[in-house]
């Protein structure tokens, strides 16, 4: 097996997508913070000490999908096409989901968990004062399209019935 990211010396190193065609690329993850009741309500109301905290965990996602590069060592830098950044309120949390697209040599899937990620963290930063047991988990790719090995859906995804 050749592991992609050494090289011959077993050193560190950026993989090269030069050769690789360049194709539209999508990427879909999701993860969940579990969310008391009442700080989940303060939030649902927006009327949270720290402001809207739902925008602002919308906004910083996207924001870390663009900078995914400069966080994760020898990810490559993309140009992001798009970001599509839901947080959904269920039960006994929110649910962050997000859709990265770009035209190029390699994909997308690291912006999407980055996007997805920093989302949940924003959320956690913001309502750490009402409630400091929140717990993030399940941050996952859902599905991936283009590129040379194809598209991929994860089988217990929504997408997956699709």
């Amino acid at each position: 097996m050749t592991l992609t990211h050494l090289n011959a010396a077993g050193e560190a190193r950026m993989v090269d997508v030069s050769a690789k065609a360049t194709t539209a690329r999508t990427a879909t993850a999701e993860g969940f913070i579990a969310v008391a009741a009442p700080a989940l309500a303060a939030i649902r109301a927006g009327t949270a000490a720290k402001g809207d905290i739902i925008a602002v965990a919308r906004v910083a996602g996207i924001m870390a999908a663009k900078r995914t590069a400069d966080l994760i060592p020898l990810c490559h830098p993309l140009p992001i096409s798009g970001v599509d950044l839901d947080l959904a309120f269920e039960d006994s949390g929110i649910r962050a989901t997000a859709t990265v697209r770009t035209t190029h040599t390699t994909g997308v899937e690291m912006e999407a968990l980055t996007a997805v990620s920093v989302a949940l963290l924003t959320v956690y930063d913001m309502a750490k004062s009402m409630d400091r047991a929140m717990t993030i988990a399940d941050i996952r790719l859902l599905a991936k399209a283009g590129g040379r090995s194809g598209d991929w859906v994860r089988g217990d995804s929504p997408a997956a019935g699709a």
